[in-house]
């Protein structure tokens, strides 16, 4: 009786140990993924602005084409660049909207 009562309960601590140890690489898993966003976002946002200083101004669907992202991804980056400082927009809504370089 004492010798099954000792074997759960090391099957219970091997069990909680191997789902502590799947945890955190879930977690350390979702941070690389969150990482590896952020880098390229920043990428994207660096091509932008590399654009914005060949061509001098862009719309939305320029962007959108160059980067292969998505409509609200360009206007997500633009508005963290208008924030920066780094372009402004001309015009207030709709396909008249072009960014260009302060």
């Amino acid at each position: 009786m004492a010798s099954q009562t000792i074997l759960i309960i090391i099957g219970i601590a091997i069990i909680i140990l191997l789902l502590t140890r799947k945890g955190r690489e879930a977690a350390v898993g979702i941070c690389a993924a969150a990482i590896g966003q952020d880098a390229k976002k920043r990428e994207n946002k660096e091509k932008t602005e590399a654009l914005l200083k060949e061509r001098g101004s862009l719309s939305n669907s320029d962007i959108r084409e160059a980067l292969g992202i998505s409509d609200r991804s360009v206007i997500r980056y633009m508005d963290e660049l208008e924030k920066e400082g780094k372009v402004e927009q001309v015009g207030s809504t709709g396909r008249g909207v072009v960014y260009r370089l302060k």
